[in-house]
């Protein structure tokens, strides 16, 4: 018995020398930097920021580095040292309509207050591959985008102004912290909404398909999209004031949904909602289009078997981490269960066989 653990424990050791030296690849190739990955590969390191819940650039990159780019694998580690952390207190909730919007975009309306900024996006390229970039020669002179600092209104105050959507919600109760509390249902839509942002893109993506296809009952357009940095305050007792702390980028999508009324409400527009850590816009329209796919309940609208409207399908199996551990638990060892499993089989087929004999 202390012959096979001290065998298995060699062979951990070794695989973690291989996945170092895999890690490392060709050893002629220069080792790509922290930095570079941060500053080179920002939409990975946004989407780890987003789905570990933790808010740092450096530590995202290092955790793709480590992970040899599994974007799975290097969430798990920001999650693994997030729960180190110690807790110091809480900020204010962030104010969108102060952000620095480097990108903003509408498809509800052509000319709206504080105009469109196409920004940094794939949405107008070819998708042809470029090789020159593989020429790694000097990077290409972009035009200095500028970043707008005044205060630039929601889209859907538009439609608030006149009555054609519903009022947002306010609520001062704090709502609970997924990453503490464990997920219990029925959720509030704080707690969904946590849910989706820490949710494994690909799959709020698919459900958010899924809605657009027929498997659901809304039909969506973006009232707004917006993608820049924002302070983040918060509150010291003893000054009595709050203080800028910093600041983050956040990409935020309100999606103007239709709806034809209920017993209690006129026929109106309803949103739905995202916010996620950087320029993470397809998870941000995604997640909006989830979140008020959720909504028929508090909306007096019909169930109809989807998996988007599904809460309790939708929120637990929307977490890759979780769902990655009970994946790949299923290749350790499970002689003992397998043994048994076995053990039956023979004894059915023994059986079946006895019986057909005397049959015959």
């Amino acid at each position: 018995m202390y012959v096979a653990v001290k065998g298995g424990e060699r062979a951990i050791d070794n695989a973690h020398a291989f996945l170092a030296e895999e890690r490392r690849g060709d050893p002629l190739v220069p080792e790509l930097s922290v930095a570079q990955i941060r500053e080179q590969m920002a939409l990975a390191v946004n989407r780890v920021m987003a789905e570990g819940s933790l808010y740092d650039p450096d530590l995202a990159a290092l955790a793709i580095k480590q992970s040899r780019g599994d974007l799975i694998e290097a969430v798990f580690l920001i999650r693994a040292y997030r729960t180190t952390l110690p807790r110091i207190g809480a900020s204010r909730p962030i104010d969108t309509a102060d952000m620095a919007v480097c990108r903003r975009v509408s498809a509800t309306f052509k000319d709206l207050p504080g105009g469109q900024v196409l920004g940094p996006t794939f949405d107008y390229t070819h998708r042809l591959l470029d090789f020159a970039l593989a020429a790694e020669g000097l990077p290409p002179v972009a035009p200095t985008a500028p970043v707008r600092d005044e205060a630039v209104p929601h889209v859907t105050g538009l439609l608030d102004r006149d009555g054609l959507i519903e009022q947002a919600l306010t609520d001062d109760t704090a709502p609970p912290d997924l990453t503490r509390e464990p997920l219990e249902l029925p959720a509030s839509r704080a707690l969904r909404l946590q849910a989706l942002t820490r949710g494994d893109e690909g799959f709020i993506l698919g459900l958010a398909y899924s809605t657009q296809r027929g498997y659901g009952r809304t039909h969506a357009f973006v009232g707004e999209l917006r993608i820049g940095t924002v302070a983040v305050e918060m509150d010291i007792p003893e000054l009595g004031f709050a203080i800028e702390i910093g600041e983050v980028e956040v990409t935020e999508c309100e999606t103007v949904n239709q709806f034809k009324g209920s017993k209690t409400e006129p026929p109106q527009f309803t949103r739905g909602y995202g916010l996620v850590f950087g320029q993470t816009e397809r998870k941000a329209i995604s997640m909006s289009l989830v979140d008020r796919a959720l909504r028929w309940k508090e909306l007096g609208e019909d169930y109809d078997g989807v998996p988007a409207q599904d809460e309790e399908f939708v929120l637990y199996h929307c977490d890759n981490i979780q769902a990655t551990g009970f994946l790949e638990h299923i290749k350790l060892p499970h002689y003992v269960d397998f043994q048994a499993e076995l053990e039956l089989v023979r004894r059915l087929r023994s059986e079946a066989m006895a019986l057909r004999e005397a049959a015959e």
